[in-house]
């Protein structure tokens, strides 16, 4: 099992930078490909950015490529995403979610979840 606290969000002006980070618990963080969800008021969770059980690959959603970056420390059993150039479109609350085994971009098949925390993005 595993347990997920997310830190780092709060309010940036547009063009600003954020990093949240993801605190694993257990002994087991580097089984489970990770992900980056996010949602808005009245809007579905949507896939953000995911990363491999060794961080040999990454994935991304089209609205945030080039923007965003995820990475992990396995041995921290930390997952990051640093977040640049941010547009007021990015508000939301954050998730970070755990997949044990296979990489996974849809929230239906994460297995864990953390409690969010939320970024605002001012114009």
């Amino acid at each position: 099992q595993v347990q997920l606290v997310e830190s780092g969000g709060g309010l940036v002006q547009a063009g600003g930078s954020l990093r949240l980070s993801c605190a694993a618990s257990g002994r087991t963080f580097n089984t489970y490909a990770m992900g980056w969800f996010r949602q808005a008021p009245g809007k579905e969770r949507d896939f953000v950015a995911a990363i491999t059980r060794s961080a040999g690959n990454t994935y991304y959603a089209d609205s945030v490529k080039g923007r965003f970056t995820i990475s992990r420390d396995n041995a921290k059993k930390t997952l990051y995403l640093q977040m640049n150039s941010l547009k007021p479109e990015d508000t939301a609350v954050y998730y970070c979610a755990a997949k044990y085994g296979v990489v996974a971009t849809t929230h239906n098949r994460m297995d864990y979840w953390g409690q969010g925390t939320q970024v605002t993005v001012s114009s």
